[in-house]
């Protein structure tokens, strides 16, 4: 499929996928979204990457939902709404909560190269991440406020995980910038480095993990998922689940050979 505002590329089992549309800083239409959607279903279905790699284009790496594309609600319709008003929270269900549920359901790793503001969805699609790189001149801005609407795609939930709810709620209330530095301060993102930098810096952390066990990761990120909100004995039956389905793979009798051979491992992925 040709794609109008992103870019899908393969290769070496990592897919890049890139925000384009730079004029507007990357903001969200519904159609950037639909395009999302498409690749990560692509990637997830091809069966050949390994790796995700979330970037933006130009400048910054997204300025959150284009609001001059109608994002910032549907058409009246039958909810029983006064004349005139629409559903803000309509294109959230159709498009945006799909496109983070497919990112954090990847049977595969997922990375965020922030080259820039990250703002609004943005700064969802951003942070949510398994490991997310930051260039030093990166932000990230919950900006709803500042439009009288709340968080959304995820922040509500992803934002106290991260930085515990005093800084959470602060950033949701004051609509102010927190840059890279603090946000790694904050514990909300993995390393900040210079911005000529960030691109080499994610595409070998990519690579590093395209080479990696690919379903011990997948178990690994849908593991802390499940165990952000469960009891230490549910936490427990998680891991015991995990590592049975672990320990059956390709990749951990490859493993335990390369250790006993003292060698490196040549994981498949399998």
């Amino acid at each position: 499929m040709a794609y109008e505002h992103i870019l899908l590329d393969e290769q070496d089992g990592i897919a890049t996928l890139t925000i384009n549309r730079p004029e507007v800083l990357n903001g969200l239409s519904t159609h950037s979204v639909g395009e999302m959607i498409h690749a990560i279903d692509a990637v997830r279905d091809g069966g050949t990457a390994r790796v995700l790699l979330l970037t933006g284009a130009g400048r910054g790496f997204s300025s959150g939902a284009d609001l001059s594309g109608g994002n910032a609600g549907a058409a009246p319709d039958s909810s029983g709404l006064p004349a005139g008003l629409a559903d803000t929270g309509k294109v959230l269900e159709s498009h945006f909560n799909p496109l983070l549920e497919r990112l954090l359901d990847l049977p595969l790793p997922f990375i965020t190269a922030v080259n820039g503001p990250a703002a609004g969805a943005g700064a969802s699609l951003a942070l949510a991440g398994d490991i997310v790189i930051a260039g030093r001149s990166a932000y990230f801005l919950q900006a709803f406020i500042n439009i009288g609407l709340v968080p959304d795609v995820g922040s509500t939930w992803l934002l106290p995980r991260l930085a515990g709810r005093a800084r959470a709620q602060a950033m949701m209330m004051l609509g102010e910038k927190v840059p890279a530095a603090q946000a790694l301060e904050w514990g909300m993102i993995y390393k900040v480095v210079d911005d000529e930098a960030l691109a080499a810096e994610a595409q070998a952390l990519a690579a590093r993990l395209a080479k990696g066990p690919t379903k011990a990761y997948a178990l690994i990120r849908q593991g802390l998922r499940q165990c952000l909100d469960t009891t230490l004995s549910e936490g427990l039956m998680v891991e015991r689940r995990n590592q049975r389905l672990a320990g059956l793979t390709e990749d951990f009798a490859e493993g335990v050979s390369a250790f006993l051979q003292k060698r490196p491992a040549n994981f498949k992925g399998r």
